[in-house]
């Protein structure tokens, strides 16, 4: 759907590929909604999710902008590709604003290994990475945690993970939050929640997420590549998975339990799905602490997965993963609500930061960032879809300035699942993918069909959005060898 004429009458160029709707265009409005998008990208965009940006901007306590990222599209209270920063003191916290798959993101791993050494081993490195790693639609992962483990896990996350055999010590040095959110607090997490996420700990689940063996391949910036120890020419292996079920049914329970608490603390919202309540009620603070242990979940499931991914590699090349130099490169969530401290008005404040399909991009200089990586500031993982390109970028200060630190987290979709199974066939997609040289293992044919890649945006458009703005720079593309998906 395009955007309707008296939205678009509105919306007004700040800087090249940098959009505002004002914030009287809607009595509601505290704050102008902002948009970075190129120009043919905002003509496209979904009527709804302009109207989605406007009625975050509505929300109590939120500073500066409403915002929209290069890859916006619509989604549920929140757009996707979405970030709304709010005061600690008047502001509110809303799961719409994080969504159900709570800190979905991206973990990549580099390798001294060359396309010359997997390309006679690629059938069995994907053969095996899809058995290892386990995917599909309810998949359950290779262990059986105990009755009090789950606690564990959604309390201290990678920690967990690590303590327990899964990946090195130092993984957790280049996992955002260091892979454990200290607020998680397992005890607000539901029964229900818990069952969910009890069989599915170490899988990779079904939809855009995907296990994919890349070559880097083509380095942008020397200078930050370096830093980030990338090397043209070599291996990289990304993961992109959440928190299953567990974080699916910790949103869903808190979104009742928040339907239930606007109306008690009498918040006028524009939207249901936006429910909310204020950051320093019990409901706000039972959600943050559910969503954090939920997050912790995603964190110690992707260390898993690295985990088998490693041993896979020492399996088929046998050498041991540390001299193929298999250390994480970062790790970023998608969807999650942080504290975080920003200059607003020439003065730090503390907020509650919400991404939703965005990205952290913190600039140089901030603590948050692993020491090695704190001059040019935080990696940056930009997925494709499947078959295309993925990049490497680094935070900025503009971003600092005008986004909270984000950026985009992907391509976006521009076509619903019904509509690419209407579209596309599997039979296709894996004879494009083959033609391309890309090896392919679906747990479904349906999957295959679903995510094929031009039921997304162009990821190419979205990051080059990213870098004209400023709000993220380009550092190297790695394109794919090989992706198993759920």
């Amino acid at each position: 759907m395009s955007i309707n004429k008296n939205i678009k009458e509105n919306i007004t160029e700040v800087r090249p590929n940098v959009w505002e709707i004002p914030s009287n265009f809607k009595r509601e409005m505290k704050v102008p909604g902002r948009f970075y998008l190129e120009e043919d990208a905002l003509s496209s965009l979904e009527e709804g999710a302009i109207e989605q940006i406007t009625n975050v901007a509505c929300l109590p306590g939120i500073q500066k902008f409403a915002i929209g990222l290069p890859d916006i599209h619509f989604g549920y209270g929140f757009p996707i590709g979405g970030v709304g920063a709010f005061s600690t003191r008047t502001g509110v916290i809303s799961p719409g604003g994080v969504g159900f798959d709570i800190n979905c993101g991206v973990r990549m791993v580099r390798t001294n290994l060359t396309e010359k050494d997997i390309k006679p081993k690629m059938k069995e490195i994907v053969d095996k990475l899809f058995v290892n790693v386990p995917s599909g639609v309810g998949s359950k992962g290779k262990i059986r945690l105990k009755n009090n483990e789950i606690d564990n896990v959604l309390d201290f996350g990678a920690e967990w993970a690590v303590e327990n055999e899964y990946g090195w010590e130092e993984d957790l040095n280049f996992l955002e939050e260091n892979g454990r959110m200290l607020d998680a607090d397992s005890s607000k997490v539901s029964e229900k929640a818990k069952k969910r996420g009890i069989p599915q700990l170490g899988s990779l689940g079904s939809g855009n997420h995907f296990l994919e063996v890349q070559k880097i391949n083509e380095i942008f910036n020397e200078e930050v590549a370096k830093t980030f120890n990338l090397e043209p020419g070599t291996i990289t292996i990304m993961v992109h998975s959440g928190s299953r079920g567990c974080g699916h049914q910790v949103c869903s329970d808190h979104l009742r339990a928040m339907d239930k608490a606007y109306k008690k603390h009498n918040l006028n919202i524009p939207d249901r799905q936006l429910a909310c309540a204020p950051i320093d009620s019990i409901e706000a603070e039972n959600y943050f602490r559910a969503m954090s242990a939920a997050a912790n979940y995603a964190w110690a499931n992707r260390q898993m997965m690295v985990h088998w991914v490693r041993e896979t590699f020492e399996g088929i090349f046998n050498q041991s993963a540390e001299d193929m130099e298999m250390s994480v490169i970062y790790d970023v969530a998608h969807n999650i609500a942080k504290k975080e401290v920003h200059n607003i008005k020439n003065r730090n404040q503390e907020v509650i930061v919400h991404r939703k399909g965005a990205t952290r991009a913190f600039g140089p200089g901030r603590v948050e960032i692993p020491s090695e990586y704190r001059k040019v500031g935080q990696p940056i993982l930009i997925p494709g879809t499947m078959g295309t390109a993925s990049y490497i970028l680094h935070g900025t200060d503009i971003a600092m300035e005008e986004t909270f630190g984000s950026t985009a987290h992907g391509a976006g979709r521009k076509l619903s699942r019904t509509g690419a199974k209407k579209k596309f066939t599997s039979d296709e997609i894996k004879a494009d993918l083959k033609s391309k040289g890309i090896h392919v293992r679906a747990n479904s044919d349906p999957v295959l069909a679903e995510e094929a890649p031009a039921a997304y945006k162009d990821v190419d458009q979205v990051v080059r959005t990213s870098d004209s703005t400023g709000i993220a720079k380009i550092v190297a593309k790695v394109v794919p060898l090989a992706v198993t998906k759920g």
